[in-house]
């Protein structure tokens, strides 16, 4: 008889689906309180656990995390249920780990279906383990390339709105990303709020992987800053495939380093030059970083740039203005299509 683990503080609500459960053949645990879930998951090992997320003491995304962090309990199916529905509760708890979520009030088969699925997924994987072995699915990848075409086959496809978070800073780190389409920033917060953008990535490029250590959450936010599709493999398995494929780790690490030297350069940028070299720069950094074609031009905020450029708005948009005047650049709407590459580089 499968398990299920529930953790609700609502009495009422707690006895209805308990006696849901029931009536399908599952062997049912029941508490009001996050710390004795913690303690019943460990006890009694279930195959799947439903939890609300708004309770006293302990709630639902320390309870994940909790047991996010322990051998015995880091892989068992989690699926939140909860009146909030807004976007950034449901993002924040996939962020941390989270299988599923069913808003309430939700209809007796959403739940049914819900568990049943996760089971089902958790069975499926285990028997395909248990007939090619604990390292088949570990692939053996000669570059980044293989790599990337490797997340593309088997990574699970991810799809957010412009604007949308996909991580925040802080965030227990559970993926690393692939771009399938759109663009993504990644940024980083002053003490004033104002944002800096780290670095901007388009199809083809892979990001998250500053948090592969297990313990390590999430340093940085990232923001579809178009609709984006993703394709997003566990850290877990990211970890597993380095393992193995050691020369793919040196290659990760190029990627940090290069990283730390474009951040390096643009703060000594941000520290020394004048905003018509800082607008300058930061034109440049994104035409390198987007490479688009010649007819083309950057379609990106004009408040993204100066981001990056480490000044106000108004002044980017001043030196912008002259930009345009003198034939380096032309402009509509958010498109900026650099004219005079070299002419743009004479400012730095």
């Amino acid at each position: 008889m499968r398990k299920v683990l529930l953790i609700e503080d609502d009495d009422q609500l707690r006895e209805n689906i308990a006696e849901l459960l029931d009536l399908y053949n599952y062997e049912v645990y029941t508490t009001a309180e996050g710390a004795r879930g913690v303690e019943l998951a460990r006890e009694v090992h279930p195959d799947v656990i439903v939890c609300d997320i708004m309770m006293p003491g302990m709630d639902g995304y320390q309870v994940l995390e909790k047991l996010s962090h322990n051998e015995e309990t880091m892989r068992i199916p989690f699926i939140y249920m909860s009146a909030k529905s807004d976007r950034a509760d449901v993002r924040k708890g996939m962020d941390l780990g989270a299988d599923d979520y069913i808003p309430k009030p939700f209809e007796e088969q959403e739940l049914i279906s819900a568990i049943e699925n996760r089971i089902a997924r958790v069975e499926l994987l285990r028997k395909k383990q248990q007939e090619q072995g604990d390292f088949a699915e570990v692939p053996s990848l000669q570059n980044l390339d293989n790599l990337k075409a490797w997340f593309a086959q088997y990574g699970e496809i991810l799809e957010f709105r412009a604007k949308d978070h996909i991580y925040e800073e802080g965030n227990h780190s559970n993926y690393v990303y692939l771009i399938k389409e759109g663009m993504v920033k990644t940024i980083t917060m002053d003490e004033s709020g104002h944002e800096l953008i780290n670095k901007v990535f388009r199809p083809g490029d892979l990001f998250g992987y500053t948090a592969l250590m297990e313990t390590t959450p999430y340093r940085e936010t990232s923001i579809a800053i178009q609709a984006a599709q993703l394709f997003a493999v566990n850290k877990e398995v990211m970890s597993g495939i380095l393992l193995k494929n050691h020369h793919l780790t040196m290659d990760i690490i190029d990627l940090l380093s290069s990283d730390i030297l474009s951040f390096k350069e643009r703060l000594l940028q941000m520290a020394y030059g004048t905003v018509r070299k800082k607008a300058a720069s930061s034109i440049l950094q994104f035409l390198k970083q987007l490479e688009p074609k010649p007819q083309e031009g950057i379609y990106i905020s004009r408040s993204d740039l100066a981001s990056v450029a480490g000044i106000a708005p108004e002044s980017f948009i001043r030196a912008l203005t002259e930009f345009k005047n003198e034939g380096l650049i032309s402009s509509k709407g958010r498109n900026i299509r650099v004219l005079d590459v070299e002419g743009l580089k004479n400012v730095l």
